[in-house]
C-alpha cells in the first residue's frame, strides 16, 4: 500500500527573545508578533506575545534579560512568504509614558538547528526640530500604528529612522517534509535533527 505524497510542509519555531543592550534606557518591555505570506497558516503556538518588564543586569554588559518564549508551527505549500518576527521594544520616558524604544525584524531561519540572531534595532524620527521638541513635550513619539509594517518595504524609503540597540534572539528550527516537496533546506531535515523528539500531538 502506497502512502500518499504530502501536499504541504511544516515549520516548527521555538526559542526566545534572550536579551537586549539598549545602553541609554532602562525598565523595558518587548512585543512580537509573525509575519507572513498568503499560502502560510499558523497551525499551533503563539503568533504573538508581550514579555515583562526587565531592567538593566548590575554586570559590565548592563543587559536587559528577557528569556520570553516563542513557540509557533507554521504549514504552507511553498516558501514564498516565509516567516519573519517583528519586535517592537517599548519603554517610560521622562513624564513615565510609554514610549518605542526601538522595531525590528528577521526573518525565521531556513535551515533546521539551534540559531542565534541580534537585530540591530531602529525608530521612525520627526522631520522637523519643532514636530521634535512637541513630541517630546506632549509625550507622543512617533511611532507606527502597526509594527508590521516593518517586515515590509513598500513606503520605507520615505520613513525617516534613527538607529538604536540590539535585540538577541535564540531560535530552534525543525521542518518537515520540505525534502518530500522538493525542497533542500540544508543539513538535515526532522530526521537528522538531534534534540528532544517533538510534543505529543506533533505530526509525524
Amino acid at each position: 500500500m502506497t502512502t500518499a505524497s504530502p501536499s504541504v510542509f511544516l515549520l516548527m519555531v521555538n526559542g526566545q527573545v534572550e536579551s537586549a543592550q539598549f545602553p541609554e534606557y532602562d525598565d523595558l518591555y518587548c512585543k512580537y508578533c509573525f509575519v507572513y505570506g498568503q499560502d502560510w497558516a499558523p497551525t499551533a503556538g503563539l503568533e504573538e506575545g508581550i514579555s515583562q518588564i526587565t531592567s538593566k543586569s548590575q554586570d559590565v554588559r548592563q543587559a536587559l534579560v528577557w528569556n520570553f518564549p516563542i513557540d509557533v508551527t507554521f504549514k504552507s505549500t511553498n516558501p514564498y512568504g516565509w516567516p519573519q518576527i517583528v519586535l517592537s521594544v517599548y519603554g517610560p520616558d521622562v513624564f513615565g509614558n510609554d514610549v518605542v524604544r526601538g522595531y525590528g525584524a528577521v526573518h525565521v531561519p531556513f535551515s533546521p538547528g539551534r540559531h542565534k540572531r541580534t537585530i540591530p534595532m531602529f525608530v521612525p524620527e520627526s522631520t522637523s526640530k519643532l514636530q521634535k521638541f512637541t513630541s517630546w513635550f506632549m509625550g507622543r513619539r512617533p511611532e507606527y500604528t502597526d509594527p508590521k509594517v516593518v517586515a515590509q518595504g513598500e513606503g520605507r524609503e520615505v520613513t525617516r529612522v534613527r538607529s538604536q540597540g540590539f535585540v538577541t534572539l535564540l531560535f530552534n528550527v525543525v521542518t518537515k517534509d520540505m525534502r518530500k516537496l522538493g525542497y533542500d533546506t540544508g543539513p538535515a531535515d526532522t530526521q537528522g535533527v538531534s534534540g528532544p523528539s517533538p510534543p505529543q500531538g506533533f505530526p509525524q
